[in-house]
């Protein structure tokens, strides 16, 4: 950066830093809302929430590392602008990271919608993979280069491939999405407006991240300066929160009595593919109720037949 300017360099990432620190608010009590409401989710749910909001805070303090490097290190030394701090070639790698687990999660869903139609899920697991491998190249440029400027002359592209390569993922999982669920309507039956709020759900959040990404790509290539990198922090964060509010509201969207005229099981798959245990405590319940009219029922037979032999008892005794 041959004249750097603090207004539109330093100006953005401190900005970005610190809606990004309101957003890592935001995911931790998401977080500490879904481990208090969804305890009884499998153990890789668990675990995918607590990996995402580990990297999600490692990410933050990263951020306002970087910002102390800028800052406080580089005091009155506007040269330094064009300076890639260590932990700002880190957390292209923990976005990276927390991208590829929220993808996952998405496309084992899409998975699971689609009855394992491998399909639907092969390219995304593609792309998420070369996603990270785009990643995680910048990052090792950066390390080497240390240097923005030096970044956009020799690894532009990978940087732009990588971002190229989130968007689309993103596209191709809401697409998937809306496909799926539209084509399950049939079988929701009277579960349909509940579909239907997936549906916008499912276009809203990934519209969400995939503008995120495309500004922070055009930002990258048109402006010469660090806008980019002020909107590349949020990303991360956007992606956490999508994952934490998607578990977090299906019992939203689950409706209190069920009038679906379709299977239980498969209503319940629809709305909420990933838990197994939704299936396994709806069949237990179910069963509790049956169990629950048999033994009222034999308590009835019981009760009816006490009356019965009394009531001859005293007819015999009247006799008498």
């Amino acid at each position: 950066m041959s004249s750097p300017n603090i207004h539109t360099s330093f100006g953005p990432i401190l900005i970005g830093a610190l809606f990004t620190s309101g957003l890592a608010g935001v995911s931790n009590l998401q977080a500490l809302h879904y481990y208090r409401a969804y305890g009884k989710d499998p153990a890789r749910i668990k675990v995918l929430v607590f990996l995402v909001w580990l990297l999600d805070n490692i990410h933050t303090v990263f951020i306002w590392v970087g910002l102390w490097d800028y800052f406080i290190e580089n005091y009155a030394k506007p040269d330094e602008i064009d300076h890639i701090p260590w932990s700002v070639s880190l957390i292209v790698l923990l976005t990276a990271l927390i991208t590829v687990l929220v993808h996952g999660f998405f496309v084992h869903r899409i998975f699971l919608l689609s009855n394992k139609n491998w399909f639907f899920v092969a390219p995304l697991i593609v792309l998420t993979v070369f996603r990270l491998a785009c990643a995680s190249i910048t990052t090792s440029r950066m390390f080497i280069y240390q240097s923005f400027e030096l970044l956009k002359v020799h690894a532009r592209w990978i940087f732009t491939l990588g971002l190229a390569v989130s968007s689309t993922v993103d596209i191709l999982i809401s697409g998937f999405l809306v496909y799926l669920f539209r084509s399950n309507r049939a079988e929701a039956g009277r579960l349909n407006h509940v579909l239907d709020k997936l549906i916008l759900y499912g276009l809203e959040c990934g519209s969400l991240t995939c503008i995120g990404t495309v500004m922070s790509m055009i930002c990258w290539l048109a402006i010469p300066n660090l806008v980019f990198l002020g909107l590349y922090f949020v990303i991360a964060k956007l992606y956490a929160n999508s994952l934490f509010i998607t578990l977090n509201t299906r019992n939203s969207i689950h409706p209190g009595k069920s009038t679906c005229s379709c299977e239980p099981r498969r209503a319940i798959m629809i709305l909420d593919p990933l838990p197994s245990f939704a299936v396994d405590h709806a069949t237990s319940a179910t069963s509790k109720v049956q169990t629950q009219v048999e033994i009222s029922v034999e308590t009835n037979v019981q009760s009816d037949a006490r009356s019965s032999c009394c009531s001859r008892q005293d007819k015999s005794a009247t006799v008498c």
